[in-house]
């Protein structure tokens, strides 16, 4: 039966009023929010954002880092009848711009004074911005200022504190709420989810209820997920993953989400947090990794060979356990010697369920924790689909595959090898762009999510983006994203950008792991101090080039690469290279590095 985020959280508020809902750290201590408080804040909220002149169906932008009051005022803008849209807080002042005027927003909510500084740059080219809320501080000369002018005159957005925000909702009656509430249907759109944008202007998916409670209660139902867990939430909070795994999901389950003080403290953060389940885009985990494998290169000898014989054995157990056969043995003892202090060590000890989703990863990556009694389940969804898929369970996965279609969704791979999607979880379309939504959604319901792939026993691999494909001047068809997850494989390389469109080979742009760059100096011969130094170090790219031929080894002749080009610094979300959830922005690293994509073909 469909149902809307408010009658979900309702429900859940009511059945679980004591629980713990929300948990943040606030001057050192954590600091828990039951579901009954976080119910009260949210309605509070909603009746300030309706005296504050929100209308029906007008945007509210929400740009911060995760914390309860963007939950609260990511539900409380779906009470108040209006739709969400979360910005990256990388965004710059022009992209917040567009966000906003796109999504039409009326009120912007934002985490502090560094992100209130983009909108008061822009407030003046947002005649509908009636007010901007602030999570933390205040912004006092903007209070005086604000209540002198005469409205008449159209005042710029006035600035609130986050408590006096609140205090607006006493002006508002329950009955103005509920009537908010009552005109909204599970078929309406209640979220914006904007597009990373690795091209173009990011566009608005339209998520309806039915989308994001559905997919929410079906997507934590087949994690089997209970009123007892615990997530984490550090990834952007205006991406679909995040929200599904630690807004939604929890208000349909009951769980509980304690939010990262930044991703600096993640690591110290899972200490304490302690989840039982765990979301970490490809990058999250390969830096985790890097990390794991400094500490232990200053291991002793006889901790290094127990290291090793207990990864071989998690290795070759991990695989015997997809493939359902005996474990290895002496199995146990690896298990209670290395797997257990390992898992403790991380803060992974209580965690049922590893998660990875929003872009590829390698397989050398998965095998890395894989060995150590950690497997990794991989996700695969896009934002047109509320999230997930398919999804990896622990006795259902496949090591380099993406999992089984989730419950009640269709899978199709279409004659040219896309991989298409029906069910309730696609969206409704993109806001104000009828004609991407008619080139995505076709007549007979199925999303087309623009990457190939295939079907084997029910398990889905990702082979590429369909627009990604390079075609070289011989005609050959190349999917670069399975190269480059060979070449990231290599210990030192943190990013690998392939290219050779219409060119008569292969070539690949790298850059090098800055916690690896010991290992480099050693390996190589090299004395370069810096990353720069290394790129421009003619030992280091002997090295790295040989490095790359050992690759070149297990791929066709079309696939391998000829040269390499070592950037001097690595790929950044600040640089404009990757994307908030750590894509490559592919087009941004070909303009950017034109002239070195041309030196390699000279």
């Amino acid at each position: 039966m469909k149902a809307t985020v408010m009658e979900v959280f309702e429900k859940t508020a009511k059945k679980h009023a004591d629980r713990p809902a929300l948990k943040a750290k606030r001057n050192g201590k954590w600091v828990t929010t039951t579901w009954g408080e976080y119910r009260t804040q949210v309605r509070a909220a909603a009746k300030a954002l309706i005296h504050l002149g929100l209308q029906p169906g007008k945007g509210v932008s929400i740009i911060g880092f995760n914390c309860p009051e963007w939950s609260i005022s990511d539900v409380a803008t779906i009470y108040a009848g209006g739709c969400p849209a979360g910005i990256y807080t990388t965004n710059t002042p022009d992209q917040c711009r567009y966000v906003a005027e796109h999504a039409e927003c009326q009120v912007a909510m934002v985490e502090n004074e560094a992100q209130l500084a983009k909108f008061l740059e822009i407030r003046d080219a947002l005649p509908e911005l009636r007010a901007i809320v602030m999570f933390q501080g205040t912004h006092e000369a903007e209070q005086a200022s604000g209540a002198e002018r005469d409205p008449q005159d159209r005042p710029p957005a006035r600035v609130y504190s986050w408590n006096d925000f609140l205090a607006l909702g006493d002006e508002v009656d329950d009955a103005t709420l509920q009537e908010r509430i009552d005109a909204q249907k599970p078929d309406d759109t209640c979220t914006y989810i904007y597009t990373s944008g690795t091209t173009g202007d990011p566009k608005a998916v339209m998520i309806t209820h039915d989308n994001i409670t559905w997919t929410a209660r079906t997507a934590l139902e087949s994690l089997d997920a209970s009123d007892g867990d615990r997530m984490i939430s550090y990834l952007p909070m205006s991406h679909i993953a995040e929200q599904v795994v630690s807004l939604h999901g929890p208000i349909v389950e009951g769980a509980c989400t304690a939010f990262a003080e930044s991703l600096e403290a993640l690591g110290d953060n899972l200490k304490e947090v302690r989840p039982t389940i765990f979301l970490a885009v490809p990058r999250v985990w390969e830096k985790i990794q890097a990390k794991m494998q400094a500490a232990a290169a200053g291991n002793s000898g006889l901790k290094k060979k127990i290291a090793a014989w207990a990864r071989g054995i998690g290795l070759r157990g991990g695989y015997a356990m997809q493939q359902d056969k005996p474990l290895p043995l002496f199995w146990s003892v690896a298990e209670k010697l290395v797997f257990s202090k390992v898992r403790d060590a991380l803060g992974l000890d209580q965690c049922r369920i590893m998660l990875t989703s929003a872009a590829p990863i390698s397989k050398s990556t998965l095998e890395f924790f894989l060995s150590l009694g950690l497997p990794i389940m991989e996700v695969y969804g896009m934002s047109e689909c509320t999230g997930p898929a398919t999804v990896s369970l622990p006795n259902a996965y496949r090591t380099g595959w993406v999992g089984q279609e989730m419950s009640g969704t269709e899978l199709k791979i279409a004659e040219d090898g896309e991989i298409c999607m029906r069910g309730r979880h696609v969206f409704k379309g993109y806001y104000k762009n009828p004609e991407a939504t008619a080139e995505t959604i076709d007549d007979e319901g199925w999303l087309h999510s623009g990457d190939i792939g295939e079907l084997e026993n029910g398990y889905l691999k990702i082979t590429d983006r369909k627009k990604d494909l390079i075609i070289t001047a011989g005609g050959e068809n190349i999917a670069p994203q399975v190269i480059e997850g060979k070449l990231k494989g290599i210990s030192v390389v943190s990013q690998a950008v392939v290219v050779g469109d219409r060119r008569k080979h292969l070539s690949a742009l790298l850059t090098i792991d800055e916690t690896k760059l010991e290992e480099l100096r050693r390996e190589s011969g090299s004395s370069a101090a810096t990353l720069a130094s290394a790129a421009a170090d003619d030992r280091v790219h002997e090295w790295l080039m040989n490095r790359v031929e050992e690759v070149n080894k297990d791929l066709a002749r079309v696939q391998t690469i000829k040269k390499i080009k070592i950037l001097p610094n690595d790929l950044t979300i600040e640089g404009g290279e990757l994307t908030p959830t750590m894509k490559v922005k592919r087009k941004v690293v070909n303009q950017k590095y034109a002239d070195a994509i041309e030196s390699l073909y000279a």
